[in-house]
């Protein structure tokens, strides 16, 4: 079920990507042939779990459109404005959440996390911000050595208080890369502790209500609700089955934000500007800071990095996600769907591809 094109005037004020971006209206009309971009989406048009697509051009949202449904149970449709879980597309969120207290002068990225999480063992004693930031702490994966179907979901205290007690790590601290779902966690607890408030809270004050992001949040039962909530959904025998929430969709840091193509359409266009954070460090996050297990990506702080593209996939029980951006040409393509397959990361790039020269 496709959107209808809409004038996309609420988006004005947040979408302007750059100072020069011309006050005026905007609409899907401005884009290439849209029935292609239909046909591309086919798969989640219907009565199935959906998806919704944002393409901004120049500060321009030239494609704003969703398909099928946000919960198949209730019948409910995605739209423009649904909230899908972003998975680890949220560490973009909590890297930045960590260069604000850089900016701050309260962190230093080359500090010791110990300082802030003294609870780590040992092993962690050479263990710095960046090197959490980049994947290239060695830190154990928390998902390893948990316990087999906790009773309660875990929370990023509990991912903490399970590294505590794992005085082993896969390398020497800056030594190598691995892709590692505990360092964010404990980069959330560090921004807790450095900035004295809870970790959606911050996440509100100063990031998504500067920017206007009325609808994103960092998700726990006890919290906020999700408004417009798409719910996650898994292919079974034929069938989509409402697959939501697993044992470790709490923990905040490496996953846990709720947002929508409207509100990731302002938070790309922050990342133009001085908005949020300075020049040096919009710049040093995409940076390349280490080469990766695929040898066409490096890594940065929360994004992917090969060649002129800046990327970041996530998935979780439920849903699959990505938003890739190309600076140097103002293209920024978001795909969120909320289902457990296919990637979308090739259908993105296969979007862009209309756009691209």
């Amino acid at each position: 079920m496709r959107a209808a094109t809409m004038v996309l005037s609420i988006l004005l004020a947040g979408c302007a990507s750059l100072p020069t971006a011309p006050a005026v209206e905007a609409t899907e009309a401005a884009g290439p042939d849209l029935d292609a971009i239909d046909a591309l989406m086919a798969d989640y048009t219907g009565e199935v779990p959906g998806a919704s697509v944002l393409v901004l051009h120049e500060g321009e949202p030239v494609v704003r459109r969703s398909y099928g449904l946000a919960d198949v149970d209730a019948g409910i449709a995605a739209t423009p404005a649904t909230n899908y879980r972003l998975a680890s597309v949220s560490k973009q969120f909590t890297a930045a959440a960590v260069l604000l207290l850089v900016d701050d002068g309260v962190v230093d990225l080359d500090g010791p996390v110990r300082q802030w999480l003294p609870e780590l063992p040992p092993i962690a004693d050479g263990v710095t911000v960046r090197h959490l930031l980049t994947h290239t702490s060695g830190l154990v994966d928390y998902e390893e050595v948990m316990e087999p179907d906790p009773p309660e979901q875990l929370r990023d205290a509990d991912v903490l208080a399970i590294l505590a007690g794992v005085d082993r790590a896969y390398f020497p601290p800056g030594s190598d890369y691995r892709y590692s779902n505990s360092g964010y966690a404990l980069l959330a607890l560090l921004v807790e502790r450095a900035s004295g408030m809870d970790y959606p809270d911050f996440l509100q004050a100063r990031i998504f209500e500067p920017l206007g992001m009325e609808g994103t949040l960092a998700y726990t039962r006890e919290g906020p609700a999700v408004r417009e909530r798409a719910y996650g959904h898994t292919l079974v025998d034929g069938g989509w089955v409402r697959t939501d929430q697993s044992s470790t969709s709490a923990v905040l840091g490496d996953g846990g934000v709720y947002s929508s193509i409207d509100d990731l359409a302002r938070w790309d266009a922050a990342l133009y500007d001085d908005r949020l954070l300075p020049d040096r460090l919009r710049t040093l996050a995409v940076t390349p800071a280490t080469p990766t297990d695929d040898p066409d990506v490096q890594y940065g702080f929360g994004w992917r990095i090969t060649g002129d593209r800046l990327w970041h996939s996530g998935e979780t029980m439920g849903f699959r996600n990505v938003l890739v951006r190309w600076p140097e040409r103002q293209l920024t393509v978001v795909v969120l769907t909320n289902r457990n397959h296919p990637q979308p990361y090739p259908l993105a790039l296969r979007i862009a591809g209309r756009f691209l020269d």
